[in-house]
């Protein structure tokens, strides 16, 4: 289990791998004198963690300035036991949680995570890498200088590699763009809806965007 401090002001972020959920004191003992309001997320991973457990990790953070805290889990168990406590919590798939740690984790500031709808007339930019966990209505428009991920329905304007990298793609759960570009590449989305429900990723090949399955490699 992995949890991430921050505040959304300062932009303040420590990750913190707990191995032991009974024994977190210590953990947390730093915190206690930062006066900034905090939030905390618990990613656990392929874990169950029941209602007690999370009892105690509440009780733990009570000395802290914690204004909001919610779970990410791919554990049907651990969901149930955080509402149980009314404590926010998402379900998400295996991969999407794992992305979402990577994103969390990068050392590269440029890049920005998007959490939810980004709605039509909306505008989302970064430096980096761009990842929305959402979906992107028809009309929104986003942007980014390296690679695009939606972790959702990918129906709006898409624009990676601004600046001119060819390398750049844009990957979707379920791609159905209005138009994508990628560089100086631009192709205007398929007319019909796609037919299967999987990843896809839009890559530049021979001067023309090209979309394939998106297949995402793990180690055994």
């Amino acid at each position: 289990m992995k949890i991430i401090i921050n505040n959304p002001q300062s932009k303040y972020l420590e990750i913190i791998p707990l191995e032991d959920i009974n024994n977190m004191h210590e953990d947390f003992k730093k915190f206690s004198s930062i006066k900034e309001p905090l939030e905390a997320k618990i990613f656990a991973i392929n874990e169950s963690i029941n209602s007690h457990q999370l009892s105690k990790f509440k009780n733990n953070i009570e000395n802290l300035n914690i204004r909001s805290l919610c779970i990410y889990s791919n554990n049907r168990d651990t969901i149930l036991a955080g509402k149980s406590l009314k404590i926010d919590s998402f379900f998400a798939r295996e991969q999407v949680l794992k992305n979402k740690l990577l994103l969390l984790n990068s050392k590269n500031k440029d890049d920005v995570l998007h959490e939810g709808t980004v709605r039509s007339g909306d505008r989302i930019s970064s430096n980096g890498n761009l990842c929305i966990i959402g979906d992107v209505n028809p009309g929104a428009i986003i942007t980014a200088k390296e690679n695009i991920y939606v972790w959702g329905k990918l129906l709006g304007i898409a624009f990676a590699g601004k600046g001119g990298n060819n390398n750049a793609t844009i990957a979707s759960l379920y791609l159905n763009p209005l138009q994508l570009r990628i560089a100086d590449i631009v192709a205007i989305g398929p007319k019909d809806k796609p037919k299967n429900y999987y990843p896809e990723i839009a890559v530049i090949d021979k001067q023309t965007i090209n979309i394939k399955p998106f297949i995402i490699e793990t180690r055994n």
